[in-house]
């Protein structure tokens, strides 16, 4: 696995595991998009389970904290029939000084097929995928402040919900770019599907400088940004992964960041306005916002939960 070109695809160029969105091809990008809307109707069921992961076991590791990915990835797992073990790491050997790759060799012997893994450090799944046997499986819930694939893919789900066609799209991504994981999976996500324009906006030094080898157009002004705009995908500030002072107040950025009614209307008048979440009200978003006809956020949490029975579904269906 080591020298393979790509380490999310085996031989034959079907999906193992799911590390980032960049990299995969529009064809794998449509088949998760695809398989997710088929599980959707799961949901409305009066038995909520489908049995395509029966017998298999789904660890979840998640050494960062989670509301929306840790829930949904379980609810996932649980309604593919799977046996889900959520594995407490502050109580756990990791916390006495067992290593990363000490604690997944031990849980492999426990027979897991598939683990679900966020951390803080970026390229921490990428080094689970190399060492875990060929029949196992990573999908990575977020790593540092490289990728978060399942997000930016459940973005793309809702985007083509609301908008069908990417083609003629113009997508804004407003606010903490520079750490945020969730901007980059979407950026790779939306240029590899197609999307006609997609924006950068924030202030100088919440903006990446290789933004512009992405593909992406830079605004630093949120009115400008999002003129025009089809879609808007509002960021959280980031404070815990920020170091010294590159804002100088929540109250300050809200003044020329946040997405209030009156600045919603320079976009599209059927334009969308999503957020991965924590919210923070008041800081990058209004709460008129937040709860008004245009906020797509609490769907968004919904399509979650199909996208990951997606992926979780077809990385098991494929070996190495």
């Amino acid at each position: 696995m080591l020298h393979r070109r790509n380490p999310q695809l085996n031989q034959h160029g079907e999906l193992i595991h799911l590390l980032s969105t960049e990299g995969l091809s529009r064809e794998i990008l449509t088949h998760i998009l695809d398989t997710a809307a088929q599980f959707v109707s799961v949901s409305d069921r009066e038995v909520k389970k489908v049995p395509l992961l029966r017998g298999k076991s789904v660890f979840n590791l998640f050494f960062e904290n989670s509301t929306r990915t840790r829930t949904t990835f379980e609810i996932a797992a649980t309604r593919l029939s799977a046996d889900v073990i959520n594995l407490d790491i502050a109580r756990s050997s990791a916390s006495k000084g067992e290593s990363l790759l000490d604690t997944i060799a031990n849980l492999s012997a426990m027979a897991a097929d598939i683990f679900v893994v966020r951390h803080s450090e970026s390229g921490a799944p990428y080094l689970i995928a190399q060492h875990v046997a060929p029949h196992v499986h990573v999908v990575n819930a977020g790593d540092g402040r490289h990728a978060h694939p399942t997000q930016g893919l459940l973005d793309m789900y809702t985007i083509r919900h609301y908008k069908k066609d990417f083609s003629n799209l113009t997508v804004a991504i407003v606010g903490d770019v520079l750490h945020s994981r969730v901007a980059r999976s979407d950026i790779h996500a939306l240029t590899t599907l197609g999307c006609a324009e997609v924006r950068v906006v924030g202030p100088r030094t919440l903006v990446p400088s290789d933004m512009s080898n992405m593909g992406v157009r830079v605004f630093n002004t949120l009115e400008e940004g999002i003129k025009g705009c089809d879609v808007i995908i509002m960021l959280r500030l980031q404070n815990e992964r920020m170091n010294g002072a590159l804002l100088p107040s929540s109250h300050e950025y809200f003044k020329s960041f946040g997405l209030t009614a009156e600045k919603l209307a320079l976009a599209k008048p059927d334009a969308i306005v999503m957020h991965p979440g924590p919210i923070n009200r008041g800081v990058e978003i209004d709460s008129t916002v937040a709860d008004g006809m245009q906020s797509v956020i609490l769907p968004q949490v919904t399509f979650g939960i199909a996208v990951r029975m997606a992926v979780m579904g077809i990385v098991a269906g494929n070996e190495a």
